[in-house]
C-alpha cells in the first residue's frame, strides 16, 4: 500500500505518536484541570507540556496563547464569529477552502460582507497588492489560507500580515496545510490569528486543532461552559486558555500532537521540508512527460508552494483515475477537496483534480510507482 493522502489525513505516524497516545489512556486517563488528584493534576501537566511544544514550534508568546480545539475548521469558526460583527467585511483569497468560505456566507446573514483577492501564483507583489486592492473602509479581518490544500500554491503570507497592520487590520491565517511542512514564525510574520489541523503536517491524531493568538481578548466565546476556573460564577472566565476550552479535552489526542511535534523537532523542518519538495519536483517532472496529463500549475519551488500537486488525465473525470489508482493500491484523493473556490480558479469544478501529497515517511520509489500506474492509463 502506497499512502499519497496527506494533505487529508498523514499516515503513517511516528511510532511515538501512538505510544503517547496509549500512554495517555492507559496512565492519564483523569480529566485534566478538574480535580486535585495526581493522576488529574499529571493529565493537566501533560496538556500544559504540549502549549509549550505548540508555542515554541511556532514562536508564539506563550503557552497561554494556545487554544486547543476540535480541528482547524473549529479554530477558523470560533475566531470569524467572535470577532466580526454586523456591518464588517473580510478579504479572503480566490483560493479558500469551505473552512472560511462556509462560515463566512452563514455570517452574510447577520450583515457581515467578504470579498475575493486574486492570486498570482509565483507572484507575491501582484497578490499582495490584489489583497490591498480588497480593503474597503468596513474590512475588519483578512483571513486566508497559508497555501491551497488543491494547487499548494503559497501565500505571501507575511507580506500580506505587514500590508494589513500597517493600516490595523487584524489577519488570520488557515495554516493546515503549510504546518508541519514550512517554517512558520509567528514572531517574523505577525499573524494574529494561526488555525491548525493536529492530524496533518504536525502528525497527531484526528481530532485535535489548535488556534494560537495573543489577541484572545478581542474575541467573544462562541461557547460557554466549564473551564475548572472560577467555578462559582455563572460568567465565563476571560483568562487565556481556558476562556476557549470549555469542556473536557481530548487528552489522548493532545498527547500524540505533542510526540508529533517532538518528531518534527527531532528530525528537523528543514530535512522534512526537503525531502517532501524533492518528492513532488520528481512527481511533477515524471508527470510533465506523460501524454495526457494535465497540470495547473508551473514547477513547484519551494518558496511558492507546499509539498502538494494535483493534475488530471485528458478524456477522464479526476475520480475515474484516483479509482484505478486504489486498484494498484496506491491511495490518492480526487474531486473537489472541499475548496470549490479553487477548482473555479483552474476551471476544474467539472471534473475535480487528483491530488497527490507526500509525507516523511514517502519514498521516492513510492512516487515512482504511482508515475508507473499512470503513464499506462489510456483515457
Amino acid at each position: 500500500m502506497i499512502y499519497l493522502d496527506n494533505a487529508a489525513t498523514s499516515f503513517p505516524k511516528p511510532a511515538s505518536v501512538m505510544r503517547s497516545v496509549d500512554f495517555a489512556i492507559r496512565k492519564l486517563g483523569a480529566n485534566p484541570g478538574r480535580s486535585g488528584h495526581r493522576m488529574s493534576l499529571a493529565a493537566a501537566g501533560a496538556v500544559y507540556e504540549c502549549r509549550k511544544a505548540l508555542a515554541g514550534f511556532f514562536n508564539a508568546p506563550g503557552p497561554e496563547c494556545v487554544v486547543f480545539t476540535l480541528n482547524c475548521t473549529h479554530a477558523i469558526n470560533m475566531v470569524l464569529k467572535g470577532l466580526l460583527r454586523a456591518g464588517d467585511h473580510v478579504v479572503i483569497s480566490c483560493l479558500e477552502h469551505n473552512a472560511i468560505t462556509r462560515p463566512l456566507k452563514a455570517l452574510e446573514a447577520l450583515g457581515i460582507s467578504f470579498s475575493e483577492a486574486k492570486v498570482f501564483p509565483g507572484n507575491d507583489a501582484a497578490t499582495v497588492s490584489s489583497f490591498k486592492s480588497a480593503i474597503t473602509a468596513k474590512t475588519a479581518l483578512i483571513a486566508c489560507t497559508h497555501a491551497s490544500n488543491v494547487w499548494g500554491v503559497r501565500l505571501p503570507i507575511q507580506q500580506i500580515c505587514a500590508m494589513a497592520h500597517r493600516i490595523g487590520i487584524p489577519t488570520l491565517v488557515d495554516a493546515a496545510q503549510s504546518a508541519g511542512h514550512v517554517p512558520i514564525d509567528l514572531g517574523k510574520i505577525g499573524i494574529d490569528y494561526l488555525c491548525l489541523a493536529g492530524h496533518k503536517g504536525l502528525l497527531g491524531p484526528m481530532g485535535v486543532g489548535v488556534l494560537i493568538t495573543a489577541c484572545g481578548e478581542r474575541l467573544a466565546t462562541t461557547v460557554q461552559g466549564g473551564t475548572g476556573l472560577n467555578s462559582d460564577s455563572y460568567l465565563q472566565t476571560d483568562v487565556m486558555p481556558e476562556k476557549f476550552e470549555s469542556g473536557t479535552q481530548n487528552l489522548a489526542g493532545i498527547a500524540g500532537l505533542h510526540a508529533g511535534i517532538d518528531f518534527l523537532n527531532s528530525v528537523t523542518l528543514e530535512k522534512i521540508s526537503s525531502h517532501e519538495h524533492r518528492l513532488i519536483r520528481h512527481l511533477y517532472n515524471g508527470l510533465s512527460r506523460i501524454k495526457g496529463v494535465q497540470l495547473y500549475m508551473p514547477a513547484p519551488e519551494p518558496h511558492h508552494f507546499v509539498p502538494l500537486l494535483s493534475f488530471n488525465i485528458a478524456g477522464l473525470h479526476s475520480e475515474a483515475v484516483a479509482e484505478i489508482l486504489n486498484k494498484h493500491k496506491i491511495y490518492v484523493r480526487a474531486g473537489l477537496h472541499c475548496a470549490p473556490a479553487a477548482h473555479r480558479f483552474c476551471n476544474t469544478l467539472n471534473r475535480g483534480a487528483v491530488r497527490v501529497c507526500p509525507s516523511a515517511f514517502t519514498k521516492m520509489s513510492d512516487i515512482d510507482a504511482l508515475l508507473n500506474v499512470v503513464d499506462g492509463i489510456k483515457p
